[in-house]
């Protein structure tokens, strides 16, 4: 199962998931799931979602390199401060893996996960009140 978490920076509460059966790339997966985002909102991701800047203008990626282009100390500055922004998807990402459902083989129905994942995604944004 590959699954997708959208984060609010400020809450850090999970706002949305998105779920696909087997391997899928991230950026197939955020079309698919069809999840909208505001025009005004700006958006951290990885590098899995090359093509992002055509569907939302406000993404950042980090920059690639490559054999010819080598990162210049500007890009790989500009890479850590996009880590740096990122790290709180992670973290929340690794409390989720805590739960186990997406650190290891899911073995029951696949009907079920997704009102799993999101009962424990409740349960994470739950947790943030108290």
């Amino acid at each position: 199962m590959k699954s997708q978490l959208v984060v609010d920076k400020k809450s850090k509460k999970i706002i949305c998931t998105a779920f696909s059966n087997g391997k899928r790339h991230d950026f197939r997966l955020f079309k698919e799931s069809k999840t909208r985002v505001h025009p005004e909102t700006s958006i951290l991701t990885d590098t899995g979602y090359q093509g992002i800047q055509k569907i939302h203008a406000k993404s950042k990626l980090p920059k690639k390199k490559t054999k010819k282009n080598p990162l210049t100390k500007q890009d790989k500055k500009d890479n850590r401060q996009l880590a740096s922004g990122r790290v709180l998807n992670e973290n929340v990402i690794g409390v989720i893996k805590r739960f186990k459902i997406i650190a290891d083989r899911y073995r029951n129905r696949r009907k079920r996960f997704t009102l799993r994942f999101n009962l424990i995604a409740g349960i994470y944004n739950f947790e943030l009140l108290l």
